[in-house]
């Protein structure tokens, strides 16, 4: 069972979404405008957050960038408007996915699975706690937290993404193309470079071990594990 919140000024949608996501196990809880959100996520600890951009009182971007100072909860962002420069200052903010409306509720409830598996959470509690362990590197899957040489270190909730599906396809020559949509999803407007920059961040974190990670010119990457 996995702790959603459900940001939207229109109770309609929120009670639509509720209504799906309860059925498939999941605790809901709601926020009618986006300053409400904020407040909610400094008194509770969720494991994903839907949130809607054009909202009264805090739009949807500043409400993320408000919970992106305390907390790396994945964000399904929902909008009314899919231009190309929403979608590029979503994921800027920190969002993990943007979905235009109308938009199906199979639909959401799968992109809110995606994401929940990519995380380690699923609607029924998972007994198996996933560590990967290389040298002085500690990545623990299910915790959401990564070691070097025994110090913990802080990294952007999108490099941990990136990280993990590294680790889950180590030994695997992936292609940049298929990181960029099995990380940041199928319909990603960006561009190469976001993949370069979160890399670059990837490989800092990790200090002595960023050479774990091989560089495949004209291809992709490669997780040596």
């Amino acid at each position: 069972m996995a702790k959603v919140l459900i940001c939207d000024d229109e109770p309609g949608l929120r009670s639509v979404i509720k209504r799906y996501a309860e059925f498939d196990g999941h605790e809901i809880f709601e926020a009618g405008d986006g300053l409400e959100a904020v407040e909610i996520c400094k008194r509770e600890i969720f494991d994903i957050i839907i949130m809607d951009v054009m909202m009264p009182e805090l739009d949807g971007f500043s409400a993320v960038r408000k919970i992106r100072e305390t907390s790396d909860v994945p964000v399904i962002m929902l909008s009314a408007r899919g231009e190309e420069y929403d979608k590029v200052l979503g994921f800027e903010v920190g969002v993990d996915d943007y979905v235009v409306k109308p938009f199906s509720s199979k639909e959401i409830m799968l992109r809110i699975g995606a994401i929940l598996r990519r995380t380690g959470k699923s609607a029924i509690d998972r007994e198996d706690h996933l560590v990967f362990t290389k040298e002085g590197l500690i990545v623990d899957i299910t915790a959401y937290k990564v070691f070097v040489d025994g110090e913990q270190v802080k990294i952007a909730p999108k490099v941990y993404d990136l990280l993990f599906f590294l680790i889950r396809n180590k030994n695997i020559a992936i292609p940049r193309d298929k990181i960029l949509t099995e990380v940041w999803g199928y319909d990603y407007c960006g561009d190469d470079r976001t993949l370069d920059t979160h890399m670059k961040q990837l490989r800092k974190a990790m200090g002595p071990y960023a050479n774990f990670i091989t560089t495949l010119r004209g291809l992709g990457y490669r997780f040596e594990g």
